[in-house]
């Protein structure tokens, strides 16, 4: 089973709060970190350092997203952002991405394994497929 994270966050969001995000949702679901293939993000955060550094620690790649690649998933978004919508162009990143690169990698449907889970900073979920 392929395990993805996406990742949503705002500008200047560091790797400490996306780290604690990432670690306290795995545990909330019961998955080692060790599972996780993959991150997953929009685009527009292709360079963002916090994201970056998040993937370095956990030597796992980050692919990011056009929002239209991500906009197709809408209908499958345990929540629909329209904040998220008014700034990216999808209305959700983190299960969009999510779901976007689980299908990607494996060429199989994926399906949220954690829904979105949010802090002030950030967004986090998890996908998988077979």
């Amino acid at each position: 089973m392929t395990l993805v994270a996406g990742l949503g966050c705002q500008r200047g969001c560091d790797v400490h709060t996306l780290l604690s995000l990432f670690d306290a949702a795995l545990a909330e679901g019961g998955i080692e970190r060790r599972h996780v293939t993959a991150l997953a993000s929009i685009d527009r955060k292709r360079d963002e350092p916090g994201l970056l550094a998040l993937a370095a620690l956990l030597n796992l790649p980050l692919h990011c997203f056009s929002a239209a690649g991500l906009g197709v998933y809408a209908d499958r978004l345990s929540h629909r952002s329209a904040v998220a919508f008014a700034h990216t162009g999808c209305y959700g990143i983190a299960e969009s991405a999510a779901l976007a690169l689980a299908e990607h990698l494996t060429g199989a449907p994926a399906r949220l394994l954690i829904t979105r889970k949010k802090t002030a900073q950030a967004t986090f979920a998890l996908a998988c497929a077979d």
